[in-house]
């Protein structure tokens, strides 16, 4: 591997590398990623335009599924900017705590659009107007996870507010499919304010792999084509608490 760039902010740490391997494929890649060493987002340098990384693929299909006709979608959480950078003729606000994760994008992943407010992800989507957008995609990460304030059962309903009738709120989060006391939360806490939800992940060695996953709640039935859904299986999570705003459940 080879460090391009660390750029220290007031949020991350952050790291560009360049190699000549990503999770077990040979080729020329340059990757993002935190503190941590969760990488954020990575583009294969000899085919920029390929989407490397699964989950914004399996995000990709989910929405072209469900709302093929999509136009207006919420981003929290930049990263390299991959699934606003995939459609350049559609409508992409996306919202982004960290400036210099934005710097780097631009720098070294060639993000050119001029669609990225810098600011809290929730507090930035409460300024937007209801049923304004097709779907809403919450991809923010700390050091201990999704941020909570994104989680909670008052976050959820008041993106219910700003999704048209037919849109979802899609979400990338870290865990482990079985007995994960925190992605259980999650996905029943976004339960209590959409009517349909799925819960998605990719496999592990064990059931206690720390892996990526996803969960979708609509008002609208969610569909998918497994051979499309980029190795993410649907999984039935558990059931538990509902987080709020307050800290109580």
């Amino acid at each position: 591997m080879h460090l391009l760039a660390k750029e220290l902010s007031p949020f991350n740490e952050i790291s560009v590398y360049d190699t000549t391997e990503l999770y077990g494929e040979m080729g020329k890649f340059r990757f993002m990623q935190f503190s941590d060493h969760a990488v954020q987002g990575a583009i294969d340098l000899k085919n920029p335009k390929r989407i490397v990384l699964e989950y914004p693929r399996a995000m990709i299909h989910l929405m072209e599924c469900n709302h093929p006709s999509f136009d207006n979608v919420y981003v929290i959480g930049h990263g390299i900017g991959t699934i606003a950078g995939h459609y350049p003729d559609k409508r992409f606000t996306v919202a982004e705590i960290d400036e210099k994760v934005v710097e780097c994008s631009r720098r070294f992943f060639g993000y050119s659009r001029d669609n990225v407010v810098i600011g809290d992800g929730r507090r930035l989507l409460g300024m937007e107007e209801r049923n304004a957008f097709d779907y809403i995609i919450v991809d923010a990460f700390t050091r201990k996870g999704t941020p909570l304030h994104l989680t909670t059962v008052e976050f959820f309903k008041m993106t219910m507010e700003k999704l048209t009738a037919r849109g979802a709120v899609i979400m990338n989060v870290m865990g482990k499919p079985n007995n994960d006391k925190l992605v259980d939360a999650i996905y029943t806490t976004l339960g209590e304010a959409y009517a349909y939800t799925k819960a998605f992940s990719l496999p592990g060695e064990t059931g206690a792999d720390i892996r990526n996953m996803i969960v979708v709640g609509s008002n609208s039935t969610i569909d998918f084509r497994q051979r499309e859904m980029a190795g993410f299986d649907e999984i039935e999570l558990g059931q538990g608490y509902i987080i709020m705003d307050n800290g109580s459940y």
